[in-house]
């Protein structure tokens, strides 16, 4: 029985989805929320197996006291999975200052604080698992979300190097990078007008947000298919460095990371080119 604490516990999301896979195959559940209330009666049905606690994960005095108290509950936590996120759109050039800042709390910092509480505890037990929900925009670009990008981007490189620190004390580190899925995450967008800096990237912002109000509802991702399949990928022993979800996602990460080798190569004379010539390399910096 593994105890699993999981962030951003928004019903109708991931995290929710998670929940309720994990308790259906017998572990425990710790389910933070923003806000706890919406999940009181999810966890009455649950009884000793969830426990829900308060949690906004860009307050590191709040993480202190959720991993402390998930820690008392259960004794340890087994496999932490950092989920909490949201998007916003919006030029690179154009975005508010602010804004930018605020995303890069939510959705990087965040996964550092949380994953930095938690890592003592599984070095101490010599075991444990990360799972980081990534984004396809953690892998490849996405015009209108660059910043969003940009930090789903440094979640996957805090996670590469991250996963060969702590290999050496038993813990595993995925990142899962999901595409569409049909959650709430698209919802909110319909509520938020096109707020850009930059008159000459407010239609084609106008339009990425179209898309994203047009797809609520009808995007193709199971969230529930989606969780089964990285909580597999957990029960393996050598688990994966990172999961991709959904059809469209693969082929999108799959057709960038075949351009990238295939550009890659086609420089290979270029980037060994700026090197020292072997034969003429006294090993000073200098040439003979």
């Amino acid at each position: 029985m593994r105890t699993w604490f999981i962030t951003g516990g928004t019903p109708g999301g991931f995290g929710m989805a998670y929940a309720d896979v994990v308790l259906g195959r017998g572990d425990r559940v710790v389910l933070t929320a923003r806000r706890p209330d919406e999940l009181r009666d999810w966890a009455a049905r649950h009884g000793d197996d969830a426990l829900v606690l308060p949690l906004d994960v860009t307050d590191a005095e709040q993480i202190r006291l959720a991993v402390a108290a998930a820690e008392r509950r259960f004794g340890s936590i087994d496999v932490l999975v950092n989920n909490a996120g949201r998007g916003w759109y919006g030029s690179v050039e154009g975005m508010d200052e602010a804004a930018v800042r605020n995303m890069f709390e939510l959705n990087f910092f965040s996964v550092l604080r949380v994953t930095r509480a938690v890592l003592p505890g599984m070095r101490a037990r010599r075991a444990g698992c990360i799972v980081n929900m990534s984004s396809v925009a953690g892998l490849v670009g996405v015009p209108g979300f660059g910043f969003y990008t940009a930090a789903k981007f440094a979640v996957e490189g805090l996670t590469e190097v991250l996963r060969q620190e702590v290999a050496p004390f038993g813990i595993r580190v995925l990142a899962v990078e999901p595409g569409a899925f049909r959650t709430r995450a698209y919802a909110g967008f319909a509520d938020e007008p096109v707020e850009e800096g930059v008159e000459e990237y407010r239609s084609m912002l106008a339009t990425v947000r179209a898309s994203m109000i047009e797809q609520n509802g009808r995007q193709p991702g199971d969230p529930v298919r989606g969780v089964e399949a990285v909580v597999a990928a957990v029960d393996r022993g050598q688990a994966p460095r990172r999961l991709v979800l959904g059809s469209a996602g693969y082929d999108r990460v799959a057709d960038n990371l075949e351009a990238m080798l295939a550009e890659l190569r086609a420089d290979e004379a270029v980037s060994r080119g700026a090197d020292f010539p072997v034969a003429a390399d006294t090993g000073t910096g200098t040439r003979r």
